[in-house]
């Protein structure tokens, strides 16, 4: 893959834009592992708050089924 020459961005050092497509890259691995480690811990958390409300609506659904009886 070739390499993209990038243009840098006037006060940031590990910013740059891309001359083909104008978008502004950020050449800092260290930021973008913090992102995606980020990222996958708001999933998680979304999926264990899910989890956790189906659980609710199940105990309700389970506390009703026992009341009716």
């Amino acid at each position: 893959m070739e390499e993209i020459e990038l243009i840098p961005v006037e006060g940031h050092t590990t910013l740059g834009r891309d001359p083909m497509s104008n978008a502004i890259l950020n050449t800092d691995s260290t930021q973008y592992d913090a992102y995606i480690k980020a990222r996958e811990n708001a999933k998680k958390k979304d999926r264990t708050l899910q989890d956790l409300k189906d659980e609710v609506e199940e105990l309700k659904r389970l506390v009703n089924d026992l009341m009716d009886k």
